[in-house]
């Protein structure tokens, strides 16, 4: 783990700290890596996960020996490793939002483009990478067509409890609204299979950039950035039952003063209450943090804990949020902070004795040579004291950077 290593370079210069808030001297925010574009990889739009170990997986949009984006780990010593480079071709290209580990240690993520179908560049993949001690190979689970089974696959997969695979795709299915998939393993292959395809109405438009979150029964919780009855995007909740899922709208966003257009997913608390962001609209069209309460008899009620401001509080959350061991909630936003790039901030929510939450911002994103516009929210280790993420542009390139926070 990094508990207590000191990395080649930090992104608050000494100069910088002598004119910080208190607020910010209580965390610490540390450069891990930064992108050197090319075959090192650049656009680094991703989540990241780590392993037992303390490595850190996650992927470029771009760069890799072909250009068409790259799978890369970055070692508990801070030492980055491409391990997939795409070549564009039927393997796929651009792997938006990060990867996701099995048990065994395998890799297994989405490229937006590439594969085959009948898409101009490819419809997209979903795949693997395999681990056999030091190497790595890749396979394509599904190629998607442009057709009924989608298209564009542009946000992590997860994982249910018998190992079957779950995602959404921005477009395609019977409508062309997206759809909601299964990958189900069988032996050494996958069989594919869509659970839901969007009608771009009531159900929503288009899933989202988020991972989709399933608890211990099966179900899964996701959102959509656009249609629900409002035309400002939704949260839904997929129920198994048998080899058939029912599909139910837990709440469509209304716009001002509501959220609107939820990018990230949701998160749980430890009472099953959802949490997650909106891109847009809150009292200031700046996005959301909102809440929805799970009641008695089944429903769920929608409320808004806080609306960002711009300047230098940040706007535009495109994050899922994280929560530490005593229940805040951490998250990013991709613009605002105040400083000369405008490039985000990190920001907590802290719940009071009264119930009430408050917004406060941790840290303002510098950009070049520090990390800069956070397109992602964090993730954390273990013990919930650090926390991990990656920024789109930044770092001594100006390529994406990998960073860790310290609360």
């Amino acid at each position: 783990m990094r508990t207590g290593y000191v990395p080649r370079a930090l992104t608050i210069s000494a100069a910088v700290l002598l004119a910080v808030s208190l607020a910010w001297a209580v965390s610490t925010t540390k450069l891990i890596y930064s992108f050197a574009g090319n075959g090192d990889g650049e656009y680094t739009d991703t989540e990241l996960v780590m392993d037992s170990t303390g490595n850190l997986y996650g992927t470029s949009v771009l760069g890799g020996t072909f250009g068409s984006g790259t799978v890369f780990e970055i070692s508990s010593t801070d030492v980055h490793t491409v391990l997939y480079s795409f070549t564009g071709g039927s393997d796929g290209a651009q792997p938006y939002k990060g990867v996701t580990l099995d048990a065994q240690g395998n890799l297994y993520g989405t490229a937006v483009t590439g594969g085959g179908g009948s898409c101009e560049g490819g419809c997209g993949v979903a795949y693997k990478l395999t681990k056999s001690g030091s190497t790595w190979t890749q396979s394509v689970l599904h190629t998607f067509t442009g057709g009924t089974d989608g298209s564009g696959p542009g946000s992590p997969v997860a994982f249910d409890s018998k190992g079957n695979i779950y995602g959404t795709t921005p477009t395609g299915g019977t409508s062309g609204a997206g759809v909601v998939y299964q990958l189900k393993p069988s032996g050494s292959s996958w069989t594919f299979k869509v659970i839901h395809a969007f009608t771009g109405g009531s159900d929503g438009n288009g899933g989202s950039a988020g991972r989709l979150l399933i608890d211990a029964a099966g179900n899964i919780y996701g959102v959509c950035t656009v249609g629900g009855a409002k035309g400002f995007g939704d949260v839904y909740e997929m129920s198994p039952s048998g080899s058939n899922w029912t599909f139910k709208t837990l709440y469509s966003f209304k716009d001002q003063p509501d959220g609107g257009s939820p990018y990230g997913g949701v998160v749980f608390d430890k009472s099953g209450n959802l949490f997650g962001t909106t891109y847009y609209a809150g009292a200031n069209d700046k996005g959301t943090v909102y809440k929805l309460t799970h009641n008695s008899n089944g429903t769920w009620s929608e409320s808004v804990l806080y609306s960002f401001k711009g300047g230098s509080d940040g706007s535009s959350p495109i994050s899922s949020l994280v929560a530490d061991s005593a229940g805040n909630f951490y998250g990013t936003t991709s613009e605002g902070g105040a400083t000369a790039c405008g490039c985000g901030v990190i920001f907590k929510m802290t719940k009071g004795s009264s119930g009430k939450w408050t917004e406060s911002v941790l840290y303002r994103f510098p950009g070049t040579p520090s990390p800069g516009f956070a397109y992602n929210g964090m993730m954390a280790d273990s013990t919930a004291a650090h926390f991990y993420g990656a920024t789109v542009h930044g770092g001594s390139d100006n390529d994406g950077a990998v960073y860790e926070f310290t609360p």
